[in-house]
């Protein structure tokens, strides 16, 4: 199944569409529009702020259930966990339809916990054709999402790319930045080594 790229701008992070499912809803309601009639599920990979900003009115337009792992529920509606306060906002407050654990499936894709940008952080890993949403836990230029916001955790950010690490990725798409289509298991290696270097 292949995944699309909605791309963020300004503070606004990627979507992503795969099949009924839409990965994150920081962009603009007039971007998903044309896609509004294929969306049942909303998963948020996690609960900060330019991931979730437009979560109300992509709901009302949609429909969708929405989605997020426990462990970041709370920051739905908290405007400290979510961040919201470094952009002069407060947290939609849009509870979740279904909390999220590691090894669960959202349709075709596999969620895999990974925490250390926040707590509740997920991948999203669509086993057949190797494609890897990873939200904010590693982007495709080699870099990995900051652990210094409330919730973060350096050790478990290590952690959790040394898990992703250990699986076949072809696609990478990530929450901010462009998606490699291929070799994304190259850039996850980067990551690894980039945070090993700089924090030991």
């Amino acid at each position: 199944m292949p995944v699309r790229w909605i791309p963020g701008s300004g503070i606004a992070a990627n979507s992503y569409l795969h099949s009924h499912v839409l990965v994150d809803a920081g962009v603009s309601p007039l971007q998903l529009r044309p896609f509004a009639g294929e969306v049942e599920v909303i998963v948020l990979t996690h609960c900060h702020y330019d991931h979730t900003a437009r979560l109300p009115e992509i709901r009302n337009m949609t429909g969708a259930e929405v989605c997020i792992h426990a462990a970041d529920a709370p920051g739905l509606a908290n405007d400290l966990l979510s961040a919201a306060m470094l952009f002069g906002e407060r947290a939609p407050p849009v509870p979740a339809s279904r909390l999220l654990r590691d090894g669960d499936r959202v349709g075709d894709l596999l969620v895999i916990h990974t925490p250390g940008h926040t707590p509740g952080g997920i991948c999203l890993y669509d086993e057949v054709s190797r494609d890897l949403i990873s939200g904010d836990t590693v982007f495709s230029d080699g870099g990995f999402g900051r652990t210094d916001l409330p919730g973060g955790d350096e050790t478990a950010l290590r952690i959790s790319l040394e898990r992703l690490a250990a699986l076949d990725i072809r696609g990478l798409y990530p929450g901010h930045g462009p998606p490699v289509e291929t070799g994304g298991s190259r850039h996850i290696a980067a990551a690894r080594e980039f945070l090993s270097r700089i924090h030991g």
